[in-house]
């Protein structure tokens, strides 16, 4: 990680080209749950930072206040997303997900939410080296997912903040300590670095020896650095992410070789 935040200091230094906020709700056609998400996003040249954030955690104001500051700044003081976002831009302007040679790039095709929702969980399942009746900690639930698992012939252990139940029914925890005790798997999402929560899933999959996979639109690059080191398997989405396009787009999946 210490790699990509070189440079940072000089007159060639870089800045937070824009710092951008995004306010996103879906409901998915064949469901009945709106999935509301915020966003803080920081450009940096040719690299974009990203980490959802819980509502009143960031205020819109940021993007006057953050936009063309340097990127040194960002990362020593604010909002923990914001701070993210910024390591996020700069690990990805060191080493885009393009040009990682570990990185399988799967294209997602053009179609609708659903079609684009359904091709990107299936690809996040497909990170999954499970048995049948594996039970399998979904932590930030997103109801295709559930299924992808399902379909994989995992039992899903849902964790959500937000959400109570899933689409069919299945009570959704906020209980995190419930589910990583019964996991044979860990799928969490990106946000849980925005959020605080990473640093104890991590501590306790390398303590069980639990396969951690994560799925991030938040912080992917920032994900990316612990890769081999308790994080098993990555699905990486750089921004724009497959939400904000009904064109084709790209994510990236990583696997460890192995455990540092």
């Amino acid at each position: 990680m210490l790699a990509g935040l070189s440079g940072l200091s000089g007159p060639a230094a870089p800045t937070a080209t824009s710092v951008f906020w995004l306010h996103h709700g879906t409901r998915l056609a064949d469901g009945d749950t709106t999935y509301l998400n915020h966003y803080v996003l920081v450009r940096a040249g040719r690299a974009f930072g990203a980490c959802a954030f819980e509502p009143g955690e960031v205020d819109a104001a940021v993007c006057a206040e953050a936009s063309g500051r340097p990127l040194a700044d960002l990362l020593r003081a604010g909002p923990l997303p914001l701070r993210l976002a910024a390591l996020d831009a700069c690990l990805a302007r060191s080493l885009p997900h393009r040009d990682d040679p570990r990185a399988e790039a799967v294209p997602l095709p053009a179609g609708t939410p659903q079609e684009r929702a359904l091709a990107r969980d299936a690809a996040v399942a497909g990170l999954l080296d499970i048995p049948p009746g594996a039970k399998v900690a979904l932590i930030g639930v997103v109801n295709p997912l559930v299924a992808a698992i399902r379909e994989r012939g995992g039992e899903c252990l849902p964790c959500d903040l937000n959400l109570r139940t899933t689409r069919w029914g299945d009570p959704v925890t906020a209980d995190m300590d419930e589910v990583l005790d019964a996991a044979d798997a860990v799928v969490a999402t990106g946000m849980t670095l925005g959020n605080g929560t990473f640093d104890e899933i991590l501590r306790r999959c390398r303590l069980r020896g639990t396969p951690l996979v994560v799925y991030a639109q938040s912080g992917s690059a920032v994900a990316r650095a612990f890769l081999g080191s308790g994080v098993t398997a990555l699905s990486a989405e750089p921004f724009p992410f497959s939400q904000f396009s009904a064109e084709t787009t790209t994510l990236y999946r990583y696997r460890a070789e192995h455990e540092a």
